[in-house]
């Protein structure tokens, strides 16, 4: 296939000079070394009415042609500008965002189009560092330190209706750190559902941890955990028995096994940067942060919240 660009001046000329030379549409596209497709729409969109072709008159209708075709600007609709500015202040992304829009009915909305009206500064008080997740940095891997923890069930013993993600309760759990000596939070979140669930701990020792599952699960139908082989999961037969359930390790160094609790505890890091003091954080500070979350549309969920999708399945 010919590589494409635009007419030039002198290929106007020479074009001008062969048609009225008489010569045929296919020996021009031959000695302009382009299509013959090309040379019939170059003289159709710039022949005079008269049907002759001038090269100079030609080159000024390309001119026009070009200065018309500058992209509009971005999210010029007002309802449009008005449904992305409302997401974005629940800290959606551009992805969710998109998708609730078309499935709204809107049209010509794509997640590209929201960040690079973010990134051109066409959103007066939104930026990538204030608004978005990943705060306009691309995601990076991170090991987790693991202690020496002997569990008694592992991921692989799961049963099917666990690894099917066919019911409620199945959760996945670990904890995020704050700064030194200033807490952690304990997060679970439902593997079906992906609904969260949370508590501040004053530190990572297992016999505090045990407790922040009672808060965080209270009236909590539990029917399974898969934890990381931290050691503040040392007391996991304890958890194991006050909430009736069995508690799964996954493998060492392996945190894609718990994937639903790693994205949520990578947006949760957008809240609560590392380094927060977590011995500081109100109630009503982390509940307004597990509302955002839990009232996220998921793409995974169909673009359901996780509480829309525990609502449409109880009532189903």
């Amino acid at each position: 296939m010919q590589s494409y660009h635009h007419f030039t001046l002198e290929e106007r000329e020479s074009l001008s000079k062969k048609l009225k030379e008489g010569k045929t549409l296919r020996k021009i596209a031959v000695g302009l070394n382009k299509n013959v497709s090309s040379i019939s729409r170059e003289i159709k969109r710039s022949q005079n009415k008269d049907g002759t072709y001038h090269p100079w008159r030609a080159t000024v209708l390309y001119i026009c042609r070009r200065k018309n075709s500058v992209r509009q600007p971005l999210l010029s609709d007002s309802q449009m500008h008005h449904f992305v500015c409302d997401g974005l202040d629940k800290f959606w992304s551009p992805e969710i965002i998109s998708a609730r829009w078309k499935q709204a009915g809107g049209k010509g909305l794509s997640h590209t189009t929201i960040y690079r009206a973010i990134k051109k500064k066409r959103l007066p008080g939104y930026s990538p560092k204030t608004h978005l997740r990943r705060r306009g940095k691309r995601k990076a891997s991170h090991n987790n330190n693991y202690a020496s923890i002997k569990p008694v069930h592992k991921i692989h013993e799961r049963p099917d209706i666990v690894e099917l993600r066919s019911r409620l309760g199945d959760l996945e759990g670990d904890t995020v750190y704050g700064a030194i000596g200033k807490g952690v939070l304990l997060t679970l979140v439902d593997r079906t559902s992906r609904n969260l669930y949370v508590a501040i701990a004053p530190s990572r020792e297992s016999e505090i941890i045990k407790k922040a599952f009672i808060v965080a699960l209270k009236g909590v139908t539990v029917e399974s955990i898969t934890l990381d082989n931290g050691w503040e999961f040392a007391k996991f037969r304890e958890i194991e028995t006050e909430h009736n359930t069995t508690v799964y390790f996954a493998d060492p160094h392996s945190p894609w096994q718990r994937g639903s609790n790693e994205n949520i505890n990578g947006l949760i890091r957008f809240f609560f940067p590392k380094g927060t003091n977590f011995l500081t954080v109100t109630d009503e500070e982390l509940q307004n942060v597990v509302e955002l979350i839990n009232n996220r549309p998921r793409k995974c969920l169909g673009w359901l919240s996780p509480r829309e999708f525990i609502y449409t399945k109880c009532c189903a």
